[in-house]
């Protein structure tokens, strides 16, 4: 049987290591399932602690993805179980956020390699590394309003961290950015061309990496700053920085129909646009009534409280039915006709709205609760 995550141990000059995880299902753009988180999350931990591993790299296998998202497919089998199912998705969502938590927290140098695809729960996993390089192949999205979620592993946290209108327009229309719109977001540090990568981890195997994790983290940020310098005209031009003033334009309405409303009035030949306004006028109705209370609610939250916080919605989504319908119609039987709950988003019920954002669980009884409190421990 393959193993679903390859993990190695480089030995660098000087005796330290590098610990290299591969996510390892190319077939299905190494989609994040169950096994590997339960795989990653005592390795990760492990690694942590043993004072050999001097850094850590994720990547993926294959040319096409680091990560398309989660495994939802599975989870959609799950759903189709009943009460079991969504036990399953709740469990399922829990053990991600908590390893998507670990490598927020994580206190060494921990390197994304971010090529490809990198979708939905993919970000999740590089949005915490310290480091984390995009490339010419890049392609960056929450798309969930294309399934009827919202953007989980932590996007409460990083779409309300983006510059003016970003997060939000970004959510609401699942439109995918490149490299240059990842640097420009906040998504990630440094790019490299998909060729340096070989080049990258020869030169990671010759820093003399120390005991020092704060100097290893500076080691680390030399190499990659030095290749990022020698590519940057490689780099595609930032489709949000050319529309940086029309998004800040749309989401600056006070209320969603009106946003909605601009958003669908747009009137340009840019193909990005297009996809987005697109993209936005197919997706759920209601998933996009979620995800504008999710960012204003979460503006305030910690990074803990925001994980604890999309438990819950994500839970309620697994039960409601909604986003079963539109991996349905996206992935299982891929007609692309979802049958929507409401069919715009004025039609929405304030009363199942409220319905989501309201805790499944008392505080001291969230399956997340001790999320940042203290340090997980491995297994």
């Amino acid at each position: 049987m393959t193993e679903v995550v390859l993990f190695e141990e480089i030995r660098a000059i000087h005796g330290k290591k590098i610990g290299v995880a591969t996510l390892n299902s190319p077939k299905s753009l190494n989609a994040l399932s169950h096994d590997m988180v339960h795989q990653l999350l005592p390795k990760l931990l492990q690694w942590q602690k043993n004072p050999d591993i001097a850094m850590v790299l994720l990547q993926g296998s294959g040319e096409k993805a680091f990560c398309a998202g989660g495994d939802i497919v599975h989870l959609y089998k799950g759903m189709q179980q009943g009460d079991s199912g969504e036990g399953s998705a709740s469990q399922y969502f829990t053990d991600e956020y908590q390893l998507d938590y670990l490598i927020h927290a994580y206190n060494k140098p921990f390197l994304v390699w971010g090529a490809g695809i990198v979708m939905g729960g993919g970000l999740g996993l590089m949005a915490g590394a310290s480091h984390r390089v995009v490339t010419e192949s890049s392609r960056i999205a929450m798309p969930e309003i294309s399934i009827g979620l919202f953007p989980d592993v932590g996007g409460s946290y990083f779409l309300n961290h983006m510059p003016k209108g970003c997060g939000l327009f970004l959510g609401l229309t699942g439109a995918s950015v490149n490299a240059a719109d990842a640097l420009h977001v906040g998504l990630a540090d440094h790019f490299l061309t998909n060729q340096q990568q070989k080049v990258l981890i020869e030169q990671l195997m010759d820093v003399h990496w120390g005991d020092t994790i704060s100097l290893n983290h500076e080691k680390l940020t030399k190499v990659l700053s030095a290749l990022s310098g020698d590519v940057k005209s490689s780099m595609p031009h930032s489709n949000i920085v050319k529309h940086q003033l029309l998004i800040e334009s749309i989401t600056s309405h006070s209320a969603l129909p009106d946003i909605a409303q601009a958003i669908l009035a747009i009137e340009n030949d840019d193909k990005w646009l297009q996809r987005a306004q697109k993209t936005f006028k197919s997706g759920s109705p209601l998933s996009a009534q979620i995800i504008y209370r999710q960012l204003k609610t979460s503006q305030p939250y910690s990074l803990s409280d925001c994980f604890r916080f999309e438990l819950s919605l994500a839970s309620k989504c697994a039960e409601f039915g909604e986003f079963k319908e539109g991996v349905r119609a996206l992935l299982i039987e891929k007609d692309n006709q979802p049958k929507w709950k409401y069919t715009n988003i004025e039609s929405v019920d304030e009363q199942v709205l409220d319905w989501f954002f309201e805790s499944k669980w008392q505080s001291t009884e969230h399956p997340l609760a001790n999320l940042g409190l203290r340090p997980m421990a491995a297994s």
